[in-house]
């Protein structure tokens, strides 16, 4: 944020750092809000804005806070129109029915969960509220159905719990306040065709969308990410549609003067759009991508809207014509067993101008040690590359793992 245009006039203060909110066995989000009022009511300057690009919990406690400051930013009430996956759905069939699957709430813990499920085998099934992809399995039949429940049951209570706690400071419509964190959705399969994301904002009423960004799945059920690529390669009158899709909805919640991601997946068989899901936030994944392509991050349009400014974002003047965030995946538990140093990766840094690389492994650790995974993969790296095409994209980095040279047992 401090290298973006005009960010010298700005002063930034941490309220909480990655590890205060995401390092932990459990999401301390009572502990963060107190913590986040305590500090905000005892500065004795001028705030002028908060902001945040995390998911859950920062995405959902960030307009309770911005609230009680009288600060820019979508209501409290519209934002979790948009997170939690249950209400978002009911608000997606009164206006945009045609695009969504058939859905239904389900009690992990009751007696007979499949008897309350409407859907015909395959479906989907994950809680209500969590984040990249965790506990979200599909289904096939009553075994793999059981041993879905059997996983989530297990581990829900890690979103679920902190999640009803920012629930009760909403007013819920009696057909969502029964449907808690510790509930999943149900949905049929809409995974056909390619997934795209739009990243826009909408700004005093008017949508808008500066970046269309390809998702890029591989593995068990096409489940898992293999890369972000920008930009998307899905004909320009398709992301129109998405687009337009997009405008009905978020003007039907009343969702204003913030920044979003929403994917789709197109069906190119049938050219037919489905609605996966909305996130109330930049995406930090897309960042070094409008960065490479365009010339800045787009943190800038989270900036210019929490101090109420229309957005200005510059397009296509980056480095690259083309940028990408890989997610190097294995998909069976393994230890690690070499690394490289980070003298060997500031090496492959200046062979490869343009890229990044991230590990999320330590040589002795189980890739299973890994938090808030999917449900059929383990990410162990991501690797950001700049090219001048696609099949440059994925040449160049076939060529840094290879010198990468990751071990494992």
């Amino acid at each position: 944020m401090r290298e973006l245009p005009g960010a010298q006039d700005y002063r930034f203060h941490e309220l909480f750092t990655h590890a205060d909110v995401k390092a932990g066995p459990a999401i301390p989000v009572q502990k963060l809000h107190d913590g986040a009022l305590e500090q905000l009511h005892a500065f004795e300057g001028s705030i002028d804005a908060i902001v945040g690009y995390w998911d859950f919990p920062v995405s959902t406690l960030l307009p309770l806070l911005c609230r009680t400051f009288g600060l820019p930013s979508p209501s409290f009430e519209a934002t979790l129109k948009c997170e939690h996956k249950f209400w978002s759905r009911l608000e997606q069939q009164q206006v945009i029915p045609d695009f969504i699957p058939p859905f239904c709430a389900v009690d992990p813990f009751a007696d007979n969960p499949r008897s309350q499920i409407t859907l015909d085998y395959p479906f989907w099934i994950k809680p209500v509220k969590a984040a990249s992809s965790h506990l979200a399995f599909r289904v096939d039949g009553d075994s793999s159905l059981e041993h879905a429940l059997k996983r989530i049951r297990a581990s829900i209570y890690r979103f679920a719990e902190p999640f009803n706690y920012l629930l009760d400071f909403a007013e819920l419509p009696a057909s969502v306040a029964s449907v808690d964190g510790h509930h999943c959705i149900a949905e049929g399969v809409i995974s056909r065709g390619r997934q795209c994301t739009l990243e826009g904002y909408v700004y005093q009423g008017e949508v808008q969308v500066y970046g269309a960004v390809d998702s890029i799945r591989q593995g068990r059920h096409r489940s898992s990410f293999a890369r972000y690529q920008y930009p998307s390669r899905i004909p320009r009158r398709v992301q129109q549609r998405m687009h337009a899709i997009t405008d009905r909805f978020l003007t039907h919640i009343g969702f204003d003067n913030g920044p979003f991601n929403i994917e789709f997946y197109w069906d190119n068989q049938c050219d037919r759009l489905w609605l996966l899901e909305i996130n109330t936030r930049i995406s930090k994944s897309h960042c070094p991508l409008f960065r490479a392509v365009d010339g800045a991050s787009h943190h800038k349009v989270m900036l210019d809207l929490s101090l109420g400014q229309r957005p200005a974002f510059p397009h296509r003047q980056g480095t690259w014509p083309c940028a990408a965030k890989f997610m190097w995946r294995l998909y069976e538990d393994a230890m690690v067993k070499r690394i490289p140093s980070a003298a060997e990766i500031e090496a492959i840094r200046t062979r490869f101008p343009g890229t990044e690389i991230q590990l999320h492994i330590q040589p002795g650790m189980r890739l299973s040690e890994l938090r808030d995974q999917d449900s059929y993969s383990y990410e162990i790296a991501v690797i950001f590359a700049g090219g001048q095409s696609q099949t440059e994209l994925l040449e160049k980095y076939r060529a840094i793992q290879r010198a990468l040279r990751l071990e494992f047992e």
